[in-house]
C-alpha cells in the first residue's frame, strides 16, 4: 500500500502500517464514518504495531465532526492510587538501541499505569460512530486470528526493544522463533488470544477490562508479582473529553492536544515563536537556524514556565498560562531573532471521510512493560517507567491522576477551507516532527508527500541530531549548537508523521511516513 496517495473523494487514511490503514479503509467502504474507521485502525494497530500500540496502553483522539465542534477524547493512562513499596516492585532498566543512539527505559509491572484504550474505543464509537463497535473491530479480530507478515521495519522496531519483547514467555512466543531468535521480515505473526480480547471488547464493551473478569485478573497479577494497580484503580478510570488547544500559523487555524498533555502546548509555543519570521527557503541556513532555535527555546520555556515539572492538572493549567504570557513569548521571540534576551513507543492514525468528519488519533504503549495479561494477548504499558513522563523522577508521581503526555494529534484548517489531519509517534521527538511538517506545509508550501518525507532535525539539551538531505552550507545555521550528529539515513528516531489532507476542492491526499513504515489509502 503506497505511502503517499492523491485523489479520490470517499475518504483518506494514513497510518503506521498497511494493515492499520486497510482496516480503517475497509470500514469507510462499508459505510462507517471517520470515527468508526479510526476505531478500526486503532484496534488494528494494537495487532500489527505491537511495540507501539496495545489495549494495555492509552492515547488521544482529536475529533472534528462535520458541522460540529472539535473535541479531544483523552484515554491516556492514570497513575495508581497508592505509591509503591520499592522493595517488592517489579521494575528494571533496559536499553533500547536505535543504532546511532541508545535510550534507557524501565519495564516490569511496577511501570504499568491504568490502561485507557479499551474505554476510549468504546466512548468514541458510542458517541460519534455510525456502526456497532463489534463491526468496526472485525478487521482487527481477523488480522489477529489469521496473522500478518512482518515487514523489515517491524523486525527492526522489535530489535530496537529486544530486551522488552523477550522479557516474558508470552512475548517470546509471539516475537521469537523456536530457536530463540527474533522473528524476521516475511514471517507470520498470529495472536489468537488478542483476537479473543478484541471480540470481547466488541461484544461486551469496556466493562470487563475495568470492573469485570479482565480487571480482576490484572489486579491479582499486580498484587502477586510486584505491580501497582488495584481493582479500585481500574474501576475508577474515565475517558475525559475537552476542547482542543487553538492557535494559528501560516494563515491556518490549528487545533491540537490541550493540557494536561504538554505536546500540543509546546508545538503551539514553537509555532508562536516562528509566526511572522521570514523562514527562508526550505533547507536554507536561515530555515535550519530558526527551527533549531525554536526547538531549543521551547525546551527552555518548558522548564521556565514549570510545565516540565507540573504534578497535576491544576499545575499544568497554571504552567500553560505562564508559557503563553505575552512578556515571556516576546522575550523568547527576541532570542529567536538573535537579539539579546534578559534572562516513546508511539503511533498515529489520521482519517477524513466524504461527509467532512476528521479524526486524528495518537496511541502509545510506551515500549511495553515486558509483561502480558495471561490469556489475553494484551501487552501492558510501561508509562511509569518513561523518563519523559516522570519529570520529578520515578515513583514520585501524584497518585490517582491522568498522566501527562507529549502526544499531540493535530488538525489544521487553511484559509481556503482545506484541512490537514496529522500526528506522530516518537517520544519527545514527536513534537518537533509535527512542528516541522506543519511549517513545511503552511510556511514553505510543500505538498503533503514532500512535507512528510523532507529531512528533519531535532534539537534538545544543547545537541542537534540531523537526518541526511540538508546541504552542508545550510547546516552552518546550526553552528550555535555545536557539531551536529549526522544520521546516515532517515530514521524512526525522528518520529513518524502520518497525514491526510482534504484540499479546498475536495481532493484527498494521504501520506504515511516511511520512517515508521507508514501507509496510506484514498478511497
Amino acid at each position: 500500500m503506497a505511502a503517499g496517495i492523491l485523489g479520490g473523494a470517499g475518504g483518506a487514511v494514513a497510518g503506521g502500517h498497511d494493515e492499520t490503514v486497510r482496516a480503517a479503509a475497509t470500514i469507510l467502504a462499508e459505510g462507517g464514518n471517520a470515527f468508526d474507521a479510526a476505531c478500526a485502525g486503532v484496534a488494528a494497530a494494537c495487532v500489527c504495531e505491537p511495540v507501539l500500540a496495545s489495549l494495555g496502553g492509552g492515547g488521544f483522539l482529536l475529533a472534528e465532526p462535520a458541522g460540529g465542534e472539535a473535541r479531544i477524547y483523552d484515554f491516556f493512562v492514570d497513575t495508581p492510587a497508592r505509591r509503591p513499596d520499592l522493595g517488592a516492585l517489579d521494575f528494571e532498566a533496559i536499553e533500547a538501541d536505535f543504532g546511532t543512539a541508545r535510550q534507557v527505559f524501565h519495564i516490569g509491572l511496577g511501570a504499568t499505569a491504568v490502561p485507557g484504550l479499551p474505554a476510549g474505543l468504546e466512548a468514541v464509537a458510542r458517541e460519534l460512530g455510525r456502526l456497532p463497535l463489534a463491526l468496526s473491530l472485525a478487521p482487527a479480530v481477523g488480522l489477529a486470528r489469521e496473522g500478518y507478515l512482518l515487514r523489515p521495519v517491524d523486525a527492526f522496531v522489535a530489535s530496537v526493544v529486544a530486551p522488552i519483547v523477550t522479557a516474558c514467555p508470552a512475548l517470546r512466543s509471539l516475537h521469537c522463533r523456536p530457536d530463540g531468535g527474533l522473528r524476521a521480515s516475511g514471517e507470520r505473526m498470529v495472536q489468537p488470544d488478542l483476537a479473543a480480547s478484541l471480540e470481547q471488547l466488541g461484544r461486551e464493551g469496556a466493562a470487563p477490562f475495568y470492573r469485570g473478569e479482565r480487571a480482576g485478573q490484572l489486579a491479582a497479577l499486580c498484587r502477586e508479582t510486584g505491580g501497582l494497580l488495584a481493582a479500585e484503580d481500574l474501576a475508577g478510570y474515565r475517558v475525559r473529553r475537552r476542547r482542543p488547544l487553538a492557535t494559528r500559523f501560516g494563515g491556518a487555524g490549528i487545533l491540537t492536544n490541550a493540557p494536561p498533555s504538554s505536546g500540543g502546548l509546546l508545538i503551539a509555543f514553537a509555532l508562536d515563536l516562528l509566526a511572522g519570521e521570514a523562514l527562508g527557503g526550505f533547507g536554507s541556513a536561515r530555515h535550519l537556524s530558526l527551527l533549531g532555535r525554536a526547538m531549543a527555546l521551547t525546551s527552555r520555556a518548558r522548564l521556565e514556565s514549570g510545565l516540565a515539572t507540573a504534578e497535576d492538572a491544576d499545575s499544568e493549567t497554571a504552567a500553560a498560562a505562564r508559557l503563553f504570557d505575552p512578556d515571556l513569548v516576546a522575550r523568547y521571540r527576541a532570542e529567536l531573532a538573535g537579539r539579546p534576551g534578559v534572562s516513546r513507543g508511539t503511533t498515529h492514525l489520521s482519517v477524513v471521510d466524504r461527509r467532512g468528519n476528521a479524526a486524528a488519533a495518537t496511541l502509545s504503549n510506551g515500549e511495553g512493560c515486558g509483561r502480558v495479561l495471561p490469556g489475553s494477548g494484551i501487552h501492558l504499558n510501561n508509562m511509569l517507567g518513561e523518563a519523559d513522563l516522570n519529570p520529578l523522577g520515578f515513583h514520585a508521581w501524584p497518585t490517582g491522576v491522568r498522566l501527562g503526555s507529549m502526544m499531540a494529534p493535530t488538525l489544521a484548517r487553511t484559509a481556503d477551507g482545506g484541512l490537514l489531519a496529522l500526528g506522530s509517534g516518537g517520544s519527545n521527538r514527536l513534537r518537533t516532527a509535527i512542528l516541522q511538517v506543519l511549517v513545511n506545509c503552511l510556511g514553505h508550501g510543500l505538498d503533503p508527500a514532500a512535507a512528510v518525507t523532507a529531512p528533519r532535525l531535532h534539537v534538545e539539551n544543547g545537541t542537534v541530531q540531523v537526518e541526511p538531505g540538508f546541504k552542508a552550507a545550510a547546516l552552518a545555521g546550526l553552528a550555535e549548537f555545536g557539531a551536529p550528529t549526522r544520521w546516515p539515513e532517515p530514521n524512526l528516531f525522528f518520529g513518524g508523521v502520518h497525514l491526510v489532507r482534504r484540499a479546498a476542492d475536495g481532493v484527498l491526499a494521504a501520506v504515511g511516513d516511511p520512517r515508521r513504515g507508514g501507509a496510506a489509502q484514498v478511497i
